[in-house]
C-alpha cells in the first residue's frame, strides 16, 4: 500500500474543496441561466460555413491587407505604448494610487474604453489606440511590478540606499528581468491583435468590423478567408514579430493607422458634465441619490446577476474543456502528429476572440446565455489547454509510468492540477469581464445595458454601469487572488 505524504495529502484536499465549490456555485447557477436554442435548424448554417472554410472567397483580399494591416497597427502601437507606461508604473507600484489606477484601467474591457472614447474622438484612430493602450498600461503595471518581486535582491543589496528607483530599475530589475519583460510583453501583443480585432464590432475599421458584416449577410466564404489569414497571423508571430524590426514595425504601423475625422466633441464637457445625471450637476442631492438607487435596482444588479451567472458557468466550462484537450497537444501522450494536431485545434480556440465565436453562435443558436457561455468555454478553454500542453511537455516520467489513459489520468493531470487551478482562477477575472462585453451582441449582462444606454445617448446611465462592472471586475479579481493564496496555489 502506497502512503501518500501528509503535505501532498493537505494539497488534494484544498484542491478537491476548490474544484467542488467552483463546480457547485456553477450547478447553482444553471436555473438562472437561460439556455434556451431558438434557432430551428442551426445545422444547415453551421453547413455553409463549413463550406465557407473549403472554399474561401479570394475576392475576399481586395480589403483585407488594409483591415490586417491597420488591426495590427493598432496592437502594435498600443502595446509599445501601453508597455512603457506600465513600466513606469510597475516602479512606483509600491504607491496606493498607483495600484489603484492600474486596477481601475484594467477592470474595464477594452470594448467599453472604446465606446467611451468614441463619444469624444469618434470612429477614429486615437480611440482605437486609446482603447487598447488604457488597460493594457494596467494590465503591464502589474504584471511587470510582480516579476520584478520575483527577482533576486542580491544586486539590490550592492546599491547605494540612496539610489533612486528609477535608477535601481534601470541598472538591476529590468537587466534581470529582461527575458521574462519581454516574454510576457510578446504575450500582451497577442491579445492586443484579438482586442484590436473585436473593436471592429464597434465600427473601427479593423478585422472585427469586415468579420461581423460577412457573418451577418451570409458570406461564410469571406469570413474564412478573414479568419484562416488571423489564426496564420496569431500563429506565426514567433518568426515575424523580431527586436531587430521593431522600428521599421513602428514607422509601418504609424503609416497605417487610418485617417481620423475631425470631431469637436470635448473631453472636459463629457467627464464634467456628460457622464453625470442632471440632478447631480444641479445639486439636488436627494434627487441624485434615487436616480443612482433606481440604476442600481432595475438595471445594474439583474444585469450583474446575469453576468455573474454568465461567467461563472463558463468558467467551469472553460476547466472542464481545458482538463479534456490538454491531453491532445501533449507529447506525452500522443506521437508528432497527434499533438501537432492537437495544438492547432487550440490554437484556433485561443486565437478566435471570445466575441466572433459568441457571434457565430448567437447565429446558429438564436439570442440566449448559451451560445456565451459556449464561446467563453471554448477560448478560455483552449488558453489554459494550451498553456497545460506546454507544461505538460516539462514533466519527467518515471521508468515504469503508465500509458495512454492511465498515464493522462493517474500521472500528468494530478501534478498538473495545481498549475490548472492557478491558470482557472487567474482567468475568472478576465472571464467576467468578457461576460459583461458580451451583451454588446445582445445577451442581457451589463454590456448590453451599457450599449443600449450609449444608442440612447444616456451617457450618465452607461458611465453608471461602466463603474459598476469595473468595480465587479476588482472584486473576483481580490476573491481570485485569495483562494489562490489560500489554496497554496503557484503563480
Amino acid at each position: 500500500m502506497r502512503i501518500w505524504p501528509h503535505s501532498m495529502t493537505n494539497s488534494g484536499q484544498r484542491y478537491t474543496r476548490l474544484t467542488f465549490g467552483l463546480v457547485a456555485l456553477a450547478i447553482l447557477c444553471l436555473p438562472l441561466a437561460d439556455l434556451e436554442i431558438f434557432a430551428v435548424e442551426p445545422w444547415i448554417e453551421l453547413k455553409r460555413m463549413a463550406l465557407g472554410f473549403v472554399h474561401p472567397d479570394m475576392q475576399a483580399f481586395r480589403y483585407l491587407l488594409p483591415a490586417l494591416g491597420q488591426t495590427v497597427a493598432f496592437a502594435f502601437l498600443a502595446v509599445a505604448g501601453a508597455a512603457l507606461i506600465g513600466l513606469l508604473a510597475s516602479i512606483f507600484f509600491h504607491w496606493r494610487i498607483i495600484r489603484l489606477l492600474c486596477a481601475a484601467t484594467r477592470a474595464v474591457h477594452e470594448l467599453f474604453w472604446g465606446l467611451l472614447f468614441m463619444q469624444v474622438f469618434g470612429l477614429s484612430a486615437t480611440t482605437g489606440l486609446l482603447a487598447i493602450l488604457v488597460p493594457f498600461a494596467g494590465t503591464f503595471g502589474k504584471m511587470f511590478a510582480e516579476i520584478f518581486e520575483q527577482q533576486s535582491t542580491a544586486s539590490h543589496r550592492s546599491t547605494s540606499v540612496r539610489t533612486d528607483r528609477i535608477s535601481l530599475a534601470a541598472y538591476t530589475w529590468v537587466p534581470q528581468s529582461w527575458p521574462a519583460l519581454v516574454s510576457y510583453t510578446r504575450y500582451r501583443f497577442e491579445c492586443a491583435l484579438r482586442s484590436s480585432t473585436i473593436l471592429g464590432f464597434i465600427g473601427l475599421p479593423t478585422l472585427g468590423f469586415y468579420l461581423e458584416t460577412a457573418f451577418s449577410q451570409g458570406n461564410y466564404g469571406e469570413s474564412a478567408l478573414l479568419l484562416i489569414v488571423f489564426y496564420l497571423l496569431i500563429a506565426s508571430i514567433r518568426w515575424w514579430m523580431q527586436q531587430r524590426l521593431l522600428l521599421v514595425y513602428l514607422v509601418a504601423a504609424i503609416l497605417l493607422m487610418p485617417d481620423s475625422p475631425s470631431t469637436h466633441a470635448s473631453l472636459w464637457t463629457f467627464l464634467s458634465q456628460d457622464i453625470w445625471p442632471q440632478a447631480l450637476r444641479a445639486g439636488e442631492w436627494s434627487a441624485a441619490a434615487s436616480w443612482y438607487q433606481q440604476q442600481l435596482f432595475s438595471v445594474a444588479l439583474p444585469a450583474t446577476v446575469n453576468t455573474l451567472v454568465l461567467s461563472q458557468i463558463a468558467l467551469v466550462g472553460s476547466g472542464a474543456l481545458a482538463l479534456l484537450m490538454y491531453g491532445f497537444a501533449s507529447p506525452k501522450l500522443f506521437s508528432a502528429t497527434g499533438y501537432r494536431l492537437g495544438h492547432l485545434v487550440l490554437l484556433i480556440l485561443r486565437s478566435t476572440p471570445e466575441m466572433v465565436l459568441a457571434f457565430v453562435l448567437l447565429l446558429l443558436l438564436g439570442p440566449s446565455m448559451l451560445p456565451a457561455i459556449t464561446a467563453l468555454s471554448l477560448h478560455n478553454g483552449g488558453l489554459i489547454g494550451y498553456l497545460l500542453a506546454k507544461q505538460s511537455e516539462t514533466l519527467k516520467l518515471r521508468p515504469d509510468a503508465p500509458k495512454g489513459l492511465n498515464l493522462f489520468g493517474y500521472e500528468l493531470t494530478p501534478r498538473l492540477y495545481s498549475h490548472f487551478l492557478s491558470l482557472l482562477l487567474y482567468r475568472w477575472e478576465v472571464i467576467m469581464r468578457e461576460s459583461a462585453i458580451l451583451g454588446i451582441l445582445g445577451v442581457t449582462s451589463l454590456g448590453f445595458y451599457i450599449d443600449s444606454a450609449f444608442e440612447d445617448i444616456r451617457y450618465d446611465r452607461a458611465a453608471f454601469l461602466i463603474a459598476i462592472a469595473a468595480l465587479l471586475n476588482i472584486g473576483v479579481d481580490a476573491l481570485s487572488r485569495r483562494l489562490r493564496s489560500l489554496g497554496h496555489l503557484s503563480s
